[in-house]
């Protein structure tokens, strides 16, 4: 076995993403119910979108009509985009409710921007996860987990992204990497679950942890990733998966949310060997029930 059943309490994470729309109280709203639903993490996401962008993708039209709050692409990440002291504002709001808040980085500003509100950790999306100027800001000038997804990308690229932190031997202590497959949303036979034993065999020595970063329909393949070894569980997060935007239809609801991190503790509390060859549960019905010579 990849991790000897070290089991550990399973940390889930509700991503809350864009899926706020743009509007703060329905970000704190959504913190609520990712509580009241048993998760202890929330994660948003923070962009510089005009550096992010090319000129031509910033004026283009959302590739989704439908989906788009705005004329343009670059009009509609902006209107979803909170600022540094609106994630501060939701930061404090975690802090002040015993959640903790966090974010994705999807370029080098937001990283230098993020990194002031000292999170516990910071996330790198797939997406990015070969911006490198980036990830030496998050490297060199933060002190917190960098958490990274390698969905969409090479074994090559991610001997190069772990090789990158271990350049200062903080691949170790300060890394983890998310198996994940880049889809919204991702069918079963697509979400590939044993890479985690992959990264287990490649990395489960060299990076601090490695966790499931899901984009799938139901909540059974996270609980399979858990016993794969996941420590960690992302899953997008919002009310109502009929809302407008291109993420909600691959999110977990309140309910879903709940459900999953219910038999996630489960699954926690049943991964172990028992401790006696017969357990107290079990000798009354063996008393009653076998048959002896």
């Amino acid at each position: 076995m990849p991790f000897n059943h070290n089991y550990q309490e399973p940390k889930v994470i509700a991503e809350i993403g864009c899926n706020h729309m743009g509007n703060i109280k329905i970000a704190k709203e959504l913190i609520d119910l990712a509580k009241e639903s048993g998760a202890k993490y929330v994660k948003f996401q923070k962009r510089n979108n005009k550096e992010l962008l090319t000129k031509e993708q910033y004026e283009a039209k959302h590739p989704v009509a439908h989906n788009s709050y705005g004329e343009t692409y670059g009009e509609h990440r902006e209107f979803l985009e909170f600022n540094v002291a609106q994630n501060k504002e939701l930061k404090e709001y975690c802090d002040n409710i015993g959640m903790i808040y966090s974010a994705s980085m999807w370029d080098v500003t937001s990283a230098k921007e993020m990194i002031t509100l000292e999170p516990e950790f910071l996330k790198v999306p797939s997406a990015c996860n070969n911006n490198f100027d980036m990830l030496k800001v998050l490297r060199d000038d933060f002190t917190g987990q960098v958490q990274l997804s390698v969905g969409m990308t090479t074994k090559d690229e991610i001997e190069e992204i772990v090789q990158f932190f271990e350049q200062t031997n903080q691949a170790k202590s300060r890394l983890l990497i998310y198996s994940c497959t880049s889809g919204y949303p991702v069918p079963a036979e697509d979400v590939a679950l044993l890479e985690i034993n992959w990264l287990y065999d490649n990395y489960g020595n060299r990076v601090n942890q490695i966790g499931f970063s899901g984009h799938h329909l139901g909540v059974a393949l996270d609980i399979a990733a858990y016993t794969l070894g996941a420590r960690w569980i992302e899953r997008h997060f919002t009310k109502d998966r009929t809302w407008k935007g291109t993420d909600h239809a691959a999110s977990l609801e309140p309910q879903g949310l709940q459900k999953l991190v219910r038999d996630l503790n489960a699954t926690y509390k049943a991964l172990n060997f028992k401790d006696s060859e017969i357990l107290l549960i079990e000798q009354a019905q063996r008393d009653k029930l076998k048959n002896r010579k």
